[in-house]
């Protein structure tokens, strides 16, 4: 009987699984893009009600301006590679919001909220799209559905599959609390893990790409935090690449993206 649940439990999670587009990867989805969306949209609310617009008019049309082409950069792709019916996920929103935290994010149905603070360190469009095409690509990547998932199957076990496949959706909600931080944990959510930054990283680098910017601009993006950060944790404790192994993997990915993907 044990086997024959493992066994049952082992089909329902490869069916489970979806691809990342542009890397390819395989990850588990166990919860459905409404609940994340739903989830997601409520976290979203709830920190904007709290948070205070930048009155910086030239940076938040510049941050609107990136936006709009990263997210029709990403739409772009999307419907050029089959992928049309997740282009109805997004309803895109862009705000520059008063903080000198070194800080942006991007939620799921592409809200993306950018700090004041990470603008001091942005010298051009293209270093912004840098940070845009980075966010957009946690959203697009479904980097929160995974870890929502993950949470799922480790709280619930073998029985996360049918419950988060049977439509009952309390405790994925539950989960989803959890992962968004609802009404608490403001960084907005907690941070992915380095797989998941890694991958932004590589997706975002494609996506600003094809939205006409200049990817090379990456690399002296990310030497700009290495120099502004005074973090001394040591990667295998952090949840982020550290910033030498970050522009190592972006030098090493820029001449296939280049060659791909530059217009």
């Amino acid at each position: 009987m044990k086997k024959t649940i493992f066994l049952l439990a082992a089909a329902a999670m490869i069916s489970a699984c979806s691809t990342v587009p542009i890397t390819g990867r395989s990850q588990l989805n166990l919860v459905n893009d409404s609940e994340v969306l739903q989830s997601s949209l409520t976290s979203y609310a709830s920190f904007m009600q709290s948070a205070t617009k930048s009155t910086q008019t030239t940076q938040s049309a510049q941050v609107t301006r990136v936006g709009k082409r990263i997210a029709a950069a990403t739409e772009a792709y999307l419907k050029a590679n089959g992928l049309a019916d997740e282009v109805k996920n997004f309803a895109w929103e862009f705000n520059l919001v008063k903080s000198d935290e070194v800080n942006a994010w991007c939620m799921p149905g592409g809200k993306i909220v950018v700090y004041e603070g990470i603008m001091k360190l942005v010298g051009s469009d293209d270093e912004l799209a840098v940070v845009m095409g980075h966010e957009v690509a946690h959203a697009v990547a479904k980097h929160s559905n995974e870890r929502m998932s993950q949470q799922v199957l480790a709280q619930y076990g073998a029985a996360a599959v049918s419950m988060a496949t049977s439509g009952k959706s309390y405790a994925t909600q539950q989960i989803a609390q959890q992962v968004y931080g609802l009404g608490a944990q403001y960084g907005v959510m907690q941070p992915f893990s380095r797989k998941h930054e890694s991958e932004a990283d590589k997706i975002g680098l494609v996506l600003m790409t094809i939205a006409g910017y200049n990817p090379d601009c990456a690399v002296t993006f990310w030497q700009k935090m290495a120099a502004n950060s005074s973090s001394s944790t040591p990667e295998f404790l952090s949840s982020h690449p550290s910033h030498s192994t970050r522009i190592k993997d972006i030098q090493g990915w820029l001449p296939s993206v280049k060659k791909q993907y530059a217009k």
